[in-house]
């Protein structure tokens, strides 16, 4: 039981040292998006929130949640000391990154040069767009990322998004300075994952070397050779990230495709608010993956459970806070920071914030079923909810505008969170169903020998 508590409150330690960094972070992201939105006007905030929507969904899109991998197949080789399977999972890490970065990268550059009319940009602007695209392959590099959070580096994680956020306001600051057009705001916005990026990097390879994890490393060797199920769970992954931009950056794609830009910039404008009051408890999730699995490593299938139980509580009570902060303060916030063109906005990040209180609530759920290697089973889950999502999006948003998509989107989290746990309860069910057999089977061989 100490192990647990001792266990739970790492996971407690290091999502708050995240969030010293994010709670910078949220703050310098309200002040560069201020400075944007009120630089730039409803309209051009709309075509810019859809320019980096695309780019970022592209990423996401593709991206392989190498991070991921390296949690789950890095862990038991690094505790056994075993440097060439360790090495190996990261040489497959960064293929994966590689590979994913100049898919999105092409395909971003390609699609903002010949959608951006349909996707709601000029033609003008379309060199811009695509300029911004190749922001895409920092988007899809999470191999350095994997290493910190496996390494229990977390402290250096806190600074990640900061420094992002921080390069992007200081850009943004000079734009709206020099009353720069869309593209200046564009290159402000394009700096702040390049700075992240590096930063991550340099950190992770410093940390590789000091721990003489480089030593005898090559990018020429084996990659998922020897590591059973290695690319089944790295697709699953990759296709479970794929569908969750149904929820981000698809819908503001469609609404801006359906209701106009103007409409666009409102929502992109309330998920801003409303993901930043639930950030604290999601990062709760990063600090969550590593410490299941060390214990799926080291065979703590009973503390997973009671992990993940306390994760649930606390996120319910969270989940609470938001909405109770939302319906007493949204409208006003919103007009404070972002001026009294975008207070409409508080009527759609009620939705929102109703969204992401559920996931909260269901937080420890997927993380549960990716530490056991059932990624297949929440892929499942994500794709039935995700394809009634994107069929029911188009006509509630035209019929009933913001809110159609504020209570699809609500919706999609109350299913996805139910279907998540019904997969969970039955992976949980069967290791109980073998042991049975197995003791079924002992008591039969002993009453066997008690007759002879």
């Amino acid at each position: 039981m100490s192990e647990h508590r001792s266990v739970f409150a790492r996971v407690l330690a290091n999502a708050a040292t995240l969030l010293g960094g994010r709670t910078v972070n949220a703050v310098v992201s309200l002040g560069y998006i201020a400075l944007t939105a009120r630089g730039l006007g409803l309209s051009q905030m709309g075509v810019l929130a859809l320019i980096t929507a695309f780019a970022q969904f592209l990423g996401d899109v593709v991206k392989f949640q190498s991070w991921q991998t390296v949690l789950q197949y890095g862990a038991e080789p690094l505790i056994q000391d075993d440097r060439t399977r360790f090495q190996q999972v990261v040489r497959l890490s960064m293929f994966l990154d590689l590979t994913s970065g100049l898919v999105g990268v092409t395909l971003g550059v390609a699609g903002a040069l010949l959608l951006g009319p349909v996707l709601g940009w000029s033609q003008e602007l379309a060199p811009a767009a695509a300029l911004y695209a190749l922001t895409i392959a920092v988007m899809t590099s999470a191999t350095s990322v994997g290493l910190l959070r496996l390494f229990d580096k977390f402290r250096y994680l806190a600074g990640e998004q900061a420094i992002s956020s921080t390069v992007r306001l200081i850009g943004a600051g000079l734009a709206f300075a020099l009353n720069a057009p869309l593209w200046g705001f564009l290159l402000a916005w394009a700096a702040g994952p390049v700075a992240s990026f590096s930063y991550v990097g340099i950190v992770a390879w410093r940390e590789m070397r000091q721990r003489r994890l480089l030593d005898g490393f090559t990018l020429a060797g084996p990659l998922g050779v020897g590591l059973p199920g290695v690319w089944k769970f790295a697709w699953a992954t990759n296709f479970s990230s794929s569908l969750d931009v149904a929820f981000t950056h698809v819908i503001t794609l469609m609404v801006g495709a359906l209701l106009g830009p103007a409409q666009a910039a409102l929502w992109r404008i309330g998920r801003q608010v409303a993901d930043g009051m639930a950030k604290p408890a999601r990062l709760l999730i990063p600090a969550l993956y590593p410490e299941l699995a060390r214990l799926r490593a080291t065979g703590g299938d009973l503390a997973m459970r009671k992990l993940a139980g306390q994760i649930a509580t606390l996120g319910g009570a969270v989940a609470g806070a938001l909405l109770l902060i939302t319906a007493l303060v949204g409208k006003p916030l919103i007009v404070l920071i972002m001026g009294k063109a975008y207070g409409d906005a508080s009527d759609i990040m009620t939705w929102q914030v109703g969204a992401a209180a559920i996931g909260v609530l269901a937080l420890p759920l997927e993380p549960m079923l990716v530490s056991m290697r059932a990624a297949g089973a929440a892929l499942r889950v994500r794709v039935v909810v995700s394809a009634i999502f994107l069929l029911a999006l188009t006509p509630l948003v035209k019929g009933l505008g913001l809110t159609g998509a504020g209570a699809a989107l609500v919706g999609a989290a109350l299913a996805m969170a139910i279907g998540m746990f019904l997969m969970l309860r039955r992976h949980l069910a069967r290791p109980s169903v073998l042991e049975d057999n197995e003791r079924s089977c002992a008591q039969e061989a002993n009453d066997a020998k008690g007759v002879r």
